[in-house]
């Protein structure tokens, strides 16, 4: 039989303290992977059990909660649930799309949306993007800064447009690949920065509004970090997908490593300044770099599909 942990002492009291709040957070973890769940569930023809295994749902609600570890479970939905809107963006440009004509038009209809208009009945990632809208709309900053959200949809559909160009090319003896730096520029595909500005609006984040050019501009620097993070990590699985990876675009895989540092050095000179008038929003990006340096290392959001 186990021994009850001391609490007498000053450090049985803080591994109690610290073992409470990260229970606390795997609760809210839980409640946003539920809900995940419930969200896919809506729309079968959008998330096939085949490439959204339970454990993405786990994973996405896993990496938003520590990224943000003071948020209710509510305060993190629609941060969840952007997140998933851009699992299934990814699927779609990245697996299903057999054309440039079919990624324009996914392009244009979600564009659409983003510019109040209705989806087509037939299109579920349009109409799952219609309800982030509706519930973003429905929120005190959404009209204030609503262009800076379409501004940052519009980025993430061109980027993940321009990455289909660039493999399509590599599997047709086509242009080169791109370098480094291109590649990196186009790091808007990984939807991150749309996900935090969903989350900064949703939750009418007064101090991270205030200062939502310089923070949309440190978020910018993050993704490329998260980039270059996930593909140190997922570099096998991308073989075998035929998908794109930093790795590829270098003599040798430290040079990513050498890039990252330089990456968040600089992430560090934009958090400085922004710190004093919104810390919890530069905590926040700081642990997405933290999160994502230590999940990368075991494992991924994707299943074997």
């Amino acid at each position: 039989m186990s021994t009850p942990m001391n609490t007498s002492t000053p450090v049985g009291r803080e591994a109690l303290l610290a073992a409470t709040e990260h229970g606390r957070i795997c609760a809210v973890a839980a409640k946003g992977q539920r809900d995940l769940q419930r969200c896919a569930a809506a729309y079968p023809e959008l998330f096939s059990p085949k490439a959204f295994e339970p454990a993405l749902f786990s994973n996405v609600a896993m990496a938003i909660t520590f990224g943000a570890p003071w948020c209710s479970a509510e305060q993190l939905r629609l941060t969840n649930r952007a997140v998933l809107w851009g699992f299934a963006l990814d699927y779609l440009v990245d697996h299903e799309a057999q054309s440039r004509h079919e990624i324009d038009r996914l392009t244009e209809r979600c564009l659409a949306v983003a510019d109040g208009g209705t989806p087509e009945p037939d299109d579920a990632l349009g109409r799952l993007l219609a309800e982030l809208r509706d519930e973003l709309a429905a929120g005190p900053a959404f009209a204030a800064y609503r262009g800076v959200w379409r501004e940052e949809l519009r980025k993430v559909l061109e980027s993940m447009a321009r990455e289909w160009d660039w493999k399509t090319a590599a599997q047709t003896d086509g242009p080169a690949l791109p370098g480094l730096d291109e590649y990196l520029a186009n790091a808007d595909n990984l939807a991150c920065t749309i996900v935090n500005v969903t989350h900064w609006i949703s939750n009418d984040d007064r101090s991270a509004l205030t200062h939502l050019d310089a923070l949309v501009e440190a978020s910018a620097e993050v993704q490329r970090v998260l980039r270059l993070v996930n593909d140190l990590g997922t570099y096998e699985r991308d073989l075998r997908w035929g998908d794109l990876n930093a790795i590829m675009l270098v003599s040798d895989r430290s040079d990513v490593e050498r890039k990252i540092e330089e990456l968040v050095a600089r992430c560090h000179e934009l958090f400085a300044p922004l710190a004093p008038a919104c810390p919890q929003a530069v905590e926040y990006l700081s642990r997405q770099v933290g999160f994502s340096s230590g999940f990368y290392r075991g494992t991924d959001f994707w299943g074997q599909m």
